[in-house]
């Protein structure tokens, strides 16, 4: 039996996308063989690759001075490739912290003998809010700065891109890419690990702009040298082939559904949801502000943490898994991605009601 997965990832993916390759699992294109067991340099996967391209160029719309790469090391691999491909020893920095994630990413920039400089540090609230646009200053001579729109742990999401001017805005879309519209001619690289809204674990994708490339550092391990990654079409060394394949099905199911407004419609609907129930009751609460809110990781608290437990147990017995909050956190934390239903978010608020009933 399917159930609700609510996991931060690796998360719930299309039922629609995952049934075809379920069908094409043992037998690809009459191959007689899987995807998985396709050479990556063979005609058949290099037309897979190019068309999952194309497919993430048309819906995200990419413009043409970006190159799109397929990288392995998930989100965590870019925090250290970052700094190699766009910096030298001693450059400046910028970084924008607002939890976990933008934490790691600040440490992997400072073990490569940078400059680091904090310009917005969210810590004072315990990280359950973003700083205010108009506070933000960015040193005109920063190699760049670095936010992540959405924390996963913490719930906490940009309602805005920070104005960055000249300096090339860096963003770790990990857990919102795909779920509505960006203008990726803002930033001068983008990165996400698939897990989250693109497919398996394993895959990362990477999108920077031309003039970004051909700056890396002498040493660079190759694999994360974006210009010679640019240059073999993202097959250097073999991709993650199979995480390549089900994005370009994800893909494909978001064209069908309307594309990426429609998709944030459909999120934010979801997010609505669950937080207007979450609002009205006496018995839930949410951390975060008001206007940083996540549509995608929605941490909440009941008013007995005794029985956050039994809580996630019951749950998991109705059909509603993974919703224990972060180990950092507490709690208990939805992910509505992408692929989670409406009929998900309201069966999750109907156990919340009833739990109430039972326990309030």
């Amino acid at each position: 039996m399917r159930v609700y997965n609510f996991s931060a990832g690796p998360a719930m993916l299309p039922i629609e996308a995952l049934t075809v390759a379920q069908s094409e699992l043992t037998d690809w294109k009459g191959s007689g063989m899987s995807v998985l067991e396709v050479s990556h340099r063979g005609k058949d996967f290099v037309a897979c690759a190019a068309e999952t391209e194309q497919l993430l160029r048309e819906v995200l719309a990419v413009p043409d001075n970006y190159r799109v790469l397929f990288l392995q090391g998930g989100a965590s691999g870019q925090f250290d490739a970052i700094p190699l491909n766009l910096t030298a020893a001693g450059d400046r920095v910028d970084f924008i912290k607002t939890g976990q994630w933008s934490a790691k990413a600040i440490k992997a920039a400072k073990a490569q003998g940078l400059e680091v400089s904090v310009i917005a540090d969210q810590a004072a609230s315990n990280y359950t809010d973003t700083p205010a646009a108009d506070s933000l200053v960015v040193d005109p001579s920063a190699a760049y700065l670095h936010y992540t729109p959405n924390e996963t742990i913490g719930g906490v999401e940009f309602g805005y891109v920070p104005a960055a001017g000249e300096v090339p805005l860096v963003a770790d879309f990990s857990s919102t890419i795909l779920s509505r519209p960006i203008n990726v001619a803002d930033y001068g690289l983008i990165y996400a690990g698939a897990q989250k809204n693109m497919g398996p674990s394993g895959l990362c994708v990477t999108i920077v702009r031309d003039d970004l490339l051909g700056r890396a550092r002498p040493g660079t391990p190759s694999i994360w040298n974006y210009s010679e990654m640019a240059a073999a079409d993202s097959m250097l060394n073999t991709p993650p082939t199979f995480g390549v394949y089900l994005l370009g099905l994800i893909l494909k199911w978001v064209a069908d559904l309307g594309g990426l407004p429609a998709m944030a419609e459909r999120n934010r609907a979801k997010a609505e949801a669950l937080y207007g129930f979450i609002d009205a009751s006496g018995y839930y609460s949410n951390p975060v502000a008001a206007d940083s809110r996540s549509w995608m990781n929605v941490p909440f608290l009941q008013a007995n943490a005794e029985l956050d437990k039994t809580f996630v147990a019951e749950a998991a017995a109705a059909g509603l898994t993974n919703l224990a909050g972060h180990r950092s956190v507490g709690g208990m934390r939805a992910s509505i991605y992408n692929a989670m239903p409406a009929e998900g978010v309201q069966a999750l608020i109907d156990f919340m009601t009833d739990f109430e009933r039972r326990n309030g």
